[in-house]
């Protein structure tokens, strides 16, 4: 069982509760209780982040999506769309004890050849790194943080 840590993020009141030996988190873009694992610790948290600190709806945030990458069927942690519907964010959540490394950069970039964001964001609650992408440049930066939803 998942024993959740301080993160190094901004706290939010997130719902929780116990059901025999299993502890679940409750989800409010899905509106359901997710079993409480350390990845799903950090989703919760980021969602909670982009929506009370950088204003992005929460209608416009799909979690888990499926996705089709060289017949592989994979999910994205957080995918995020604008008004238009166009995507323009991808999150790629990792727990607390998984280090972010190469092989995180090369599992959301594989993910964005299919979605084509211009913004990336990966988190293991500890540690994030955001970047912006330029397809005309095909180049990407690294930045502070995610911009404000506009």
């Amino acid at each position: 069982m998942f024993e959740p840590i301080p993160l190094n993020l901004p706290s939010y009141p997130i719902r929780i509760k116990e059901e025999g030996d299993t502890t679940y988190i409750f989800d409010e873009i899905r509106k359901k209780f997710l079993v409480l694992t350390p990845e799903e610790w950090v989703r919760q948290h980021l969602v909670q982040f982009l929506v009370q600190e950088k204003n992005y709806p929460r209608s416009l945030i799909k979690l888990e999506g499926g996705l089709k990458l060289n017949s592989l069927q994979k999910r994205s942690d957080i995918l995020i769309y604008n008004n238009s519907g166009n995507k323009i964010v991808l999150v790629e959540c990792k727990a607390p004890s998984v280090k972010i490394s190469q092989d995180t950069f090369d599992q959301i970039a594989r993910y964005n050849f299919i979605h084509r964001v211009q913004w990336l964001l990966v988190s293991n609650g500890l540690q994030h790194f955001c970047c912006e992408i330029d397809f005309k440049k095909e180049s990407y930066r690294f930045v502070e943080e995610l911009p404000q939803y506009a």
